[in-house]
């Protein structure tokens, strides 16, 4: 099926409690501490799934199975560093494919609403922390804070580092404001004004010029000219009648025609991109689930993955067969990340979720 349509250095440990006043934990009903959530990962495409949220420490081995995720980043320049962005737990990241985990314990306590590594310098970091943008520049050592809104309810959802001026920076502030720094970080200014709260910002990975701003509840708009002018896809959002609860929109780097995007309701494909889209028919959800993530083969993009509250799902045919697996969980499979080196490894960030 196809359809036409016609974007000076703050200490922490001071000013963070003062942000956090305002975060909100989710919890479980039981104890599920031990291996029932945090971070899962497969290396043979979904058929099997180990708990991967050990935690380096010298003293009690320690685990954040019990810690609900937010944001999941991998490391455009290493596949093997990730990072977890958790609710009210701060962040943790690793550099041996989540074998063994690190917490920056500079950001302690915090919700990690978006992260972002500088696609040129690995040890650049930033993260959005209440209406506050932290950013690290030693490997998350030490953090100061580079942005902070007027507003004191508002939240960063969303960060991206441009790949080719890695000066550049964007983020998405919840009332729907596009921020723009040319300089790192030093200075901002605003884009563009959504009123609607942004969750990501995907760039082009082959024009930098092109990239895509998801928001909450007014669908997906994109730019061609690095936000001079602005178009969207919410039309074939209103025909599929799939809504505009977007989960992610994805880019191929290697098939830059490609665009795969999902809503909680379905996904949607466009081989040349976005002038023309194709439903990809999913197996019926079990009542009252929908899809949380979205994970397509950067080096075969007929395997696509996704996950429900219940089951994660894989494709190895671009979708016009399913192969459903039960999470390892109780939880929600939230977030997903492909290893685009070793395309079989992905790892799931998960999430407590209240059955109805």
């Amino acid at each position: 099926m196809f359809r036409k349509i016609g974007l000076p250095f703050i200490i922490l440990a001071v000013i963070l409690p003062l942000v956090l006043g305002g975060c909100v934990q989710i919890k479980s009903k039981k104890d599920t501490s031990a291996i029932d959530g945090g971070i899962f990962k497969t290396t043979n495409k979904g058929r099997s799934w180990h708990n991967k949220s050990a935690v380096l420490t010298t003293g009690r081995p320690t685990r954040f199975s019990g810690i609900d995720v937010v944001s999941l980043v991998m490391d455009p320049s290493d596949h093997k560093a990730i990072y977890y962005g958790s609710i009210g737990h701060g962040l943790f990241y690793t550099y041996d494919g989540a074998e063994s985990w690190q917490k920056a314990y500079p950001l302690r306590n915090a919700t990690i609403r978006a992260i972002a590594v500088d696609p040129k310098d690995k040890c650049t970091i930033y993260v959005g922390i209440g209406n506050r943008v932290y950013k690290t520049d030693d490997c998350n050592r030490s953090w100061r804070q580079v942005y902070i809104d007027n507003e004191v309810s508002a939240t960063i959802n969303a960060i991206a580092v441009d790949y080719n001026n890695n000066a550049v920076v964007y983020i998405g502030i919840s009332r729907g404001d596009l921020v723009k720094s040319a300089d790192a970080a030093a200075s901002w200014q605003v884009v563009k004004r959504f009123k609607d709260l942004i969750t990501k910002i995907v760039i082009d990975p082959n024009d930098n010029q092109r990239f895509y701003v998801i928001t909450k509840k007014k669908g997906v708009f994109y730019t061609l000219d690095a936000g001079a002018n602005w178009e969207d896809f919410n039309q074939i959002l209103k025909e599929t009648k799939f809504g505009f609860n977007v989960k992610d929109l994805i880019l191929v780097k290697e098939k830059p025609e490609v665009i795969f995007l999902a809503t909680d309701k379905g996904i949607l494909k466009s081989s040349d991109r976005g002038v023309n889209w194709q439903e990809i028919k999913l197996i019926p959800p079990e009542k009252k689930t929908s899809l949380n993530a979205l994970a397509v083969n950067p080096q075969n993009i007929q395997e696509i993955y996704y996950t429900t509250n219940t089951t994660f799902n894989y494709s190895a045919d671009g979708g016009m067969n399913w192969t459903p697996f039960k999470l390892p969980t109780t939880r929600a499979g939230w977030r997903l990340l492909i290893d685009p080196k070793e395309p079989n490894i992905l790892y799931m960030g998960t999430r407590t979720y209240r059955k109805k």
